[in-house]
C-alpha cells in the first residue's frame, strides 16, 4: 500500500547513485549502482550502496547499507580517485545466492562478489574468466567496461561489456575501444564465471558501421543492460550522445539487434522542440541505466547531473509508455514513480526540479566545475561526504528557469517560494514555459531564508510549474509551498 509520494530523486537528495539496475526480488525493488561523492573529484569514489522500496510502495525507499567495498576486491589498485567501482549489476544464481558483477578501475577484468540476499554483505568470488583460467580484458580484447549480466529463461548466462570513446582518458592503459557495438560472453552457470562461448558482438552498431542505418546518430557507447519482455530481449546502452538511453530489439539474446529508439535523455533532447543539446532542458552528461517492469508497469531507471560538474550524479526513474512492442521516449519529470501528478499542497525541496537553465540554455558538464555564469545549479551546502542537507537550486539570476512536473493544482490557491540572497526582481509562474503567468512574486534581497507569497489561480489535474526569475542579483530558491 502506497505511504509515500514518489519523488524525484527517489533517493534522498544527498545521495549519489547513478548507474542505476533495478531488479525486482520478492516483493521488493532493490537498485544496484555505482557510487559518486557529492562534490566528488572524479566518478564512482564511494562504495557500493544499496536501496529497495516494496514494489507497491516505489515512495518509500529504503537504505539497506554498504554491500562491497572496494578494498575487498584483491586486484583494487592502491589510488582510488582514478580508479573507483563502477556500474555493477546483479543476477540470483541456480545455487539461490546473488552475483554482483561489477568494474574495477585500473585492472581491465569483470570482477564478481556473492552474497546470500540481495542486499547483504556481498564476499569477493572471482573474476570472469576463460576456461584456461585467464581473466577476461587480459588477452588484447576491447576494453571490458560497465557489465550486464542476463539469465535467460533457459538457464543461461550473459554477460555485455563494452566501451566505445576512442582516446577517452579511461584507456590511456593501451586498451583498444570497442568498435563494433557491444561484446557478448555466455557463461557456465555452474560456476558464474567461465566464459563457454566469445566474446561477440550482438548487432548493435558502432560509429564505423552506423551511418546509413536506424543506428545513426545513436551508435553504442557504454552501458550494457539487457532485459527480456514477453519473447523479446531488449538492450539498454548509453549512445555516443552520452546523455541518453537507446535500446534495440532481437528474438535472440546474442545477435540480430535492431535499433529501437531513445528511452530517456537526461536534457529531454529528443522530445518535440528539443532537437539538440543547445536546446537542452536540463545538464547534460552521460547517462546509464534500465528496464523494468512492475505491476504491469514499466519504468526506466536513469541519472541526472548536480553541483555544475559530471561527477555528483543521482538515481532518478520514469514511468515508461511501452505498446506493441515498442518504448517511446520519457520525459524527464518532478514525480517519476508516483502513478501520477503531485498534490497539490505541501512543501516541496527544489531539489525536484526536472529542468533547469539559464538565459543561454544549460551546458553539457564535465568534470570540472562550470563558471556559474548566467546559469542556476543544484548543490548543497557542505563539502565532499556522503550524506548532509537536502539539495536546492543556487544561482536564480536573471533568465533562469526552473521546471517541476507535474502537479494536480485543482484545489491550489496559494504560493510560497522560499529563498535567501541579493536579489531583487520578479519571480514569473508559468504552467508553461512561455505561457501567461499564474502568479507573480517580488523577491527582495534577504540574507536568511524569507518566504514571498502570492495567490494563484485554479489550474488543472496535471500541471507544470516553471519558475522564471527576471531582475537583478541572484538568490537561493530552497523550496516552496502550496496551499
Amino acid at each position: 500500500m502506497k505511504t509515500k509520494q514518489a519523488l524525484n530523486p527517489y533517493m534522498p537528495s544527498w545521495e549519489y547513485v547513478p548507474d542505476a539496475e533495478p531488479h525486482v526480488v520478492g516483493d521488493r525493488v532493490y537498485v544496484y549502482g555505482s557510487h559518486d561523492l557529492f562534490n566528488g573529484l572524479n566518478f564512482c569514489l564511494g562504495d557500493y550502496v544499496c536501496w529497495s522500496a516494496p514494489v507497491d510502495d516505489l515512495g518509500n525507499w529504503r537504505y539497506e547499507g554498504c554491500i562491497f567495498k572496494r578494498e575487498q576486491d584483491p586486484a583494487a589498485p592502491r589510488i582510488r580517485l582514478t580508479n573507483g567501482l563502477a556500474a555493477p549489476d546483479m543476477v540470483q544464481g541456480p545455487d539461490g545466492r546473488f552475483y554482483l558483477y561489477y568494474f574495477m578501475g585500473g585492472t581491465k577484468m569483470i570482477s564478481v562478489a556473492v552474497c546470500d540476499k540481495p542486499a547483504g554483505k556481498y564476499e569477493f568470488y572471482g573474476y570472469v574468466k576463460y576456461s584456461d583460467g585467464t581473466p577476461i580484458g587480459k588477452k588484447n580484447e576491447p576494453f571490458q567496461f560497465d557489465p550486464g549480466i542476463f539469465m535467460d529463461d533457459d538457464g543461461k548466462l550473459y554477460l555485455y561489456t563494452g566501451f566505445a570513446l576512442a582516446g577517452n582518458p579511461i584507456l590511456l592503459d593501451g586498451s583498444k575501444p570497442t568498435e563494433h557495438g557491444a561484446m557478448c560472453f555466455e557463461l557456465d552457470p555452474s560456476d558464474m564465471l567461465t566464459v563457454l562461448t566469445g566474446p561477440g558482438y550482438i548487432g548493435i552498431a558502432g560509429d564505423k558501421e552506423a551511418p546509413g542505418t536506424p543506428y545513426e546518430g545513436h551508435a553504442f557507447l557504454e552501458a550494457s543492460s539487457m532485459r527480456k519482455f514477453g519473447d523479446t530481449y531488449y538492450f539498454i546502452y548509453s549512445s555516443k550522445n552520452s546523455h541518453e538511453l537507446c535500446y534495440a530489439t532481437s528474438d535472440n539474446p546474442t545477435s540480430g539487434f535492431q535499433y529501437g529508439g531513445i528511452l530517456v535523455s537526461n536534457g529531454d533532447i529528443g522530445l518535440p522542440g528539443v532537437t539538440d543539446v543547445k536546446h537542452a532542458k536540463n545538464y547534460t552528461g552521460n547517462t546509464h541505466g534500465s528496464l523494468i517492469e512492475i505491476n504491469g508497469k514499466y519504468y526506466i531507471f536513469y541519472h541526472r547531473h548536480s553541483n555544475r560538474k559530471q561527477s555528483s550524479r543521482q538515481a532518478v526513474a520514469e514511468e515508461i509508455r511501452f505498446e506493441n512492442g515498442k518504448f517511446y521516449q520519457a520525459e524527464m519529470t518532478s514525480c517519476g514513480l508516483n502513478a501520477g501528478p503531485l498534490e497539490g499542497k505541501g512543501t516541496y525541496s527544489t531539489c525536484i526540479a526536472c529542468n533547469l537553465y539559464g538565459k543561454n540554455g544549460t551546458r553539457f558538464l564535465s568534470m570540472i566545475k562550470h563558471p556559474k555564469g548566467g546559469y542556476p545549479y543544484l548543490t548543497q551546502d557542505g563539502g565532499d561526504r556522503e550524506e548532509g542537507p537536502d539539495q536546492y537550486i543556487a544561482n536564480m539570476c536573471d533568465g533562469a528557469v526552473a521546471g517541476f512536473k507535474y502537479f494536480d493544482l485543482t484545489g491550489t490557491k496559494g504560493i510560497c517560494v522560499n529563498v535567501k540572497g541579493r536579489a531583487s526582481g520578479t519571480l514569473y509562474i508559468r504552467t508553461e514555459e512561455k505561457g501567461a503567468p499564474a502568479a507573480k512574486i517580488e523577491i527582495r534581497p534577504s540574507k536568511a531564508v524569507t518566504g514571498f507569497k502570492a495567490s494563484i489561480k485554479a489550474l488543472g489535474r496535471k500541471q507544470a510549474l516553471f519558475f522564471t526569475f527576471e531582475g537583478k542579483g541572484s538568490f537561493d530558491f530552497i523550496s516552496f509551498q502550496l496551499s
